[in-house]
């Protein structure tokens, strides 16, 4: 008979849950000891909880679903600010906590990693706000409560928060018999949505897709793709659903990003009879600002369970069963004449200062078919957002959390759930400085990314929304990055800093042809942005003058 850990283990494994990120601590060993005990399961520890939930966030963007373990109260507080950004993004992350014994708690015990008010169960409150469900695991309730959690993550693609009392979790799970229950459109309210979706895409003579990042959620981005291929309409993606379908698609038309990048797509998607937005939302990053112009009365939004029609709500409508049929029944549109893709141009190396208009197109021409790209927060993400990627290339950012530190753990947990993909990150080294003690997670583990660290002397992102762009909190330490490595336990690493567009070249030509693990330090001047960071400086600093208090 299983235990209660054991159980919820075993569950977790079969949604595909392979390892389990975190930090070990004496309230959470019983939890710890089951899941290095588990056959197929393997533990991952980080360097610290907040990067533990950062790295599981990657995993389950790669791997669909992901896991953290924690011990109570001081280290479930230091991963709840990335769990936040899994809730925020959308993400099923299982956060598993050890607490304290049922007599100690019972006790109102004065015992260590509590606030020594006696309440045992406040930060589980606090937690709720962060994740779609929560309990404390019993060997009465195991079984119900985690098919109950586990429904709950994978409905909302929200994090659950699972506790387990030191003193439980090695005791027998008194039933093993519940399945998930599984979750299915309203028959009448599906057939009537799509029937609302045809007639709407046959009365437009005109019409193309914004696919969104909750398809890559869902992994149903074959399906859309199917959609796309039935109807022969063009698509475009914002800017968090960039590769959410393959930029080497014939349909894919590029960027949409309102007034400030890619004018051709803008005319082309705003003047649209009908525009089908699937699984898409419109915040401040993909609408560039709130400056898209969308007509609603074109607009048909698929949502995760509703679908919405010209004002009209279809509730209980699930997104997968949505697209199956439409995949059988949408119409086929004759060809569209619509923009073609930008392919960047290398430009020739200067031998001089490394620019932005050098560095991120020779990017796109150095990524290699498959490869996991990771893109920071801040000027980085905005610049490789507008990289063509090759064929089946996934970028990953959080766009909507927007966290920076996020980028180097969550690169090291999409590593360990694609080991047979390059993973490829590029961070600023404002954003690394936070959480770069995951670095030699790498090598401890076996992975071989090409990591670039963008050099510019300080927060570039913040400079370039404050009032005083040389104003001291925008300063960094100045340390020695490509030493980096070698001190974390990256012994046969290539690593390498870089001044000039020259040796950037070289570089990229030479780690291009190589399975190396390969850490590059890219020297840039203080002002070197892309411009679509350029235009989101421009255009909120017309919209809020010399004074900046909104954080991108």
């Amino acid at each position: 008979m299983k235990t209660v850990v054991q159980h919820v283990l075993s569950r977790l494994n079969d949604i595909g849950v392979e390892h389990v990120f975190g930090v070990p601590g004496d309230f959470a060993f019983s939890v710890n000891d089951a899941i290095v005990a588990h056959p197929e399961i393997q533990w991952i520890g980080c360097s610290n909880e907040l990067n533990a939930a950062y790295a599981a966030d990657g995993y389950a963007r790669v791997a669909g679903v992901g896991a953290i373990c924690t011990t109570f109260g001081v280290g479930e507080l230091s991963a709840n600010a990335g769990v936040a950004g899994s809730y925020a993004e959308k993400l099923p992350i299982f956060h598993l906590v050890g607490m304290p014994s049922v007599a100690t708690q019972a006790s109102g015990a004065l015992v260590h990693h509590t606030l020594g008010d006696g309440n045992f169960d406040v930060f589980r409150q606090m937690a709720d706000a962060i994740v779609c469900a929560s309990a404390v695991m019993t060997p009465e309730n195991v079984v119900a409560e985690t098919e109950r959690l586990i429904a709950a993550a994978l409905y909302h693609r929200r994090p659950v928060y699972m506790a387990f009392p030191s003193d439980l979790a090695d005791k027998p799970a008194l039933d093993l018999r519940s399945q998930i229950p599984t979750s299915a459109s309203d028959p009448a309210m599906l057939t009537a949505a799509v029937s609302g979706i045809i007639a709407g895409l046959k009365a437009a003579k005109t019409a193309c897709v914004l696919p969104g990042i909750l398809c890559a959620r869902l992994a149903l981005e074959r399906t859309m793709t199917e959609v796309i291929e039935a109807t022969n309409l063009p698509f475009a993606t914002m800017f968090g659903d960039k590769a959410v379908l393959d930029e080497q698609h014939p349909s894919y038309i590029g960027m949409y990003a309102g007034r400030m990048m890619n004018e051709d797509v803008r005319a082309f998607v705003e003047s649209r009879d009908c525009v089908l937005m699937v699984g898409t939302e419109m915040n401040d990053f993909n609408t560039a600002a709130f400056t898209s112009r969308l007509n609603p009365q074109c607009l048909i939004t698929i949502s995760h369970h509703e679908t919405k029609i010209d004002g009209r709500v279809f509730p209980s409508v699930e997104i997968e069963d949505l697209l199956h049929e439409l995949a059988r029944k949408a119409p086929r549109f004759a060809d569209q004449p619509h923009p073609a893709v930008r392919k960047a141009v290398v430009p020739l190396p200067s031998g001089g200062v490394i620019k932005a208009g050098f560095f991120y197109p020779r990017f796109e021409s150095f990524l290699r078919d498959g490869d996991i790209v990771v893109a920071e927060a801040g000027t980085v993400s905005m610049g490789m957002a507008f990289a063509h990627l090759p064929k089946g290339a996934a970028f990953l950012n959080q766009t909507l959390w927007n966290a920076i530190g996020w980028a180097t753990p969550a690169a090291f947990g999409a590593a360990i759930a694609a080991p047979d993909r390059r993973v490829v990150l590029f961070t600023g080294e404002g954003s690394h400085q936070l959480t770069a003690q995951e670095v030699g997670q790498f090598a401890r583990y076996g992975r071989r990314p090409v990591i670039f660290i963008l050099n510019n002397g300080g927060y570039l992102i913040e400079r370039l929304l404050c009032r005083e762009p040389q104003i001291e909190y925008n300063d960094l330490a100045q340390w020695h990055y490509a030493e980096l490595p070698r001190a974390l336990g990256c012994d046969d690493w290539h690593t390498v800093r870089v001044e000039t567009e020259q040796d950037l070249d070289k570089e990229l030509g030479a780690i291009g042809s190589s399975n190396t693990a390969s850490y590059v330090e890219i020297v840039t001047p203080p002002d070197e942005a892309s411009p679509f960071a350029l235009k989101i400086h421009e255009n909120i600093a017309s919209l809020y003058g010399s004074g900046v208090e909104q954080h991108a």
